[in-house]
């Protein structure tokens, strides 16, 4: 018997661990709009970047950076053409209600507080928002004499969840991950941006890819009314979209 049509296939997409809350609220309005399915895995921008050149099977990459869709890019194994820079990043310090740190008065200087035995921070050999982090921690003229504090995540979902459950009593995490219910109600203090370079957040299309009709709609729909509005929903203030913020 011969089969009526064919099954479409899903979009897979790498998404940066910063995108877990609004990537999910982007395909359930972009998957009720198309009735294409999307299948998203969340992590570490590097560790995407280094499966991606192993041949891992992705239609598109949402990094948390600029560094690694260039670098993808350079190698062929994206499409320049498709390149969306589609979010602004915000550093963030978050910290439990309980731990009553009052992060807004103290700012940075908090982070010398004897009570802060730990700070939460992703992984800067392959996270973004973990070189953001300790390069704020440099230019506040911090890093040094508190190198000896700092736990790593994998990713900056990880150091969240580490601030959260109170194995670290402060991230240097995303501000769009304090939109999570379940961290709503922590006190967060917005890390001043001259501090760290701009996290300018970037989308590609991988060059191997066999859905791109479907993955060049998912762009279009992310740069579009309905996606930016959740991007800024979720603090990520979109930059200027396919130019430099």
């Amino acid at each position: 018997m011969v089969a009526v049509g064919v099954r479409a296939q899903t979009l897979r997409v790498a998404a940066a661990a910063d995108l877990q809350y609004a990537m999910k609220a982007i395909v359930g309005q972009f998957e009720a709009k198309t009735g294409t399915q999307v299948s998203v895995s969340y992590g570490s921008s590097g560790n995407f970047r280094t499966q991606i050149e192993n041949g891992a099977p992705f239609d598109l990459f949402f990094s948390a950076d600029e560094q690694y869709p260039q670098a993808l890019m350079k190698a062929g194994l994206a499409d320049a053409q498709s390149l969306l820079v589609y979010a602004q990043g915000h550093l963030v310090l978050w910290a439990p209600q309980s731990e009553n740190l009052q992060l807004k008065a103290k700012g940075l200087q908090v982070l010398r507080d004897p009570r802060v035995r730990k700070i939460a921070v992703a992984n800067p050999e392959i996270a973004p928002y973990g070189r953001a982090a300790i390069t704020a921690l440099r230019n506040a003229g911090l890093y040094d004499a508190l190198k000896s504090k700092l736990v790593f995540g994998e990713n900056v979902s990880q150091a969240a969840q580490f601030a959260e459950s109170g194995s670290a009593q402060v991230g240097i995490i995303s501000l769009s991950l304090t939109f999570a219910g379940s961290m709503k109600d922590g006190e967060c203090w917005e890390i001043p941006p001259d501090l760290y370079p701009p996290i300018q957040q970037e989308a590609v299309i991988i060059t191997a890819s066999r859905n791109k009709t479907d993955a060049k709609a998912f762009l279009a729909f992310v740069a579009g009314e309905s996606g930016r509005a959740i991007l800024a929903r979720y603090g990520l203030a979109p930059s200027a979209l396919g130019a430099k913020p």
